[in-house]
């Protein structure tokens, strides 16, 4: 059983940045490819980051390609989601989630395959 769990979230006005981590109470990560998915109110649970165990592959949503980067720390116990030039859409739960070593990030962010997710985070972008 993996649990991961999600940190750094909270409020930051249009245009600020946040950093999110993911980590699984000290075990390594690097054998998990890693996603992070947001679901805002009324609308359904999206992928927007995924990155592969051994991190040299990353997908992006369209809607946060060049503002949000995903990596993978060097200590192999946390995955962080860098989010920069928040606007309001960007508010919602942030989740955390898992998949095994031979998933595919492309299949990872389309919520296929997924086995362990995190409680989730919540980010709220408002002035």
């Amino acid at each position: 059983q993996l649990q991961l769990v999600e940190s750094g979230g909270g409020l930051v006005q249009p245009g600020g940045s946040l950093r999110l981590s993911c980590a699984a109470s000290g075990r390594p990560l690097d054998f998990y490819a890693i996603g992070w998915f947001r679901q805002a109110p009324g609308k359904q649970r999206e992928g927007v980051a995924c990155i592969s165990s051994s991190g040299a592959s990353v997908k992006y949503h369209n809607a946060v390609k060049d503002r949000f980067t995903v990596s993978r720390d060097s200590d192999r116990t946390t995955v962080y989601l860098e989010m920069n030039s928040l606007n309001p859409d960007d508010t919602a739960v942030y989740f955390c989630a898992a998949g095994t070593s031979d998933t595919t990030v492309h299949t990872l962010c389309q919520g296929t395959l997924v086995r362990w997710w995190g409680q989730g985070i919540l980010v709220t972008v408002s002035s």
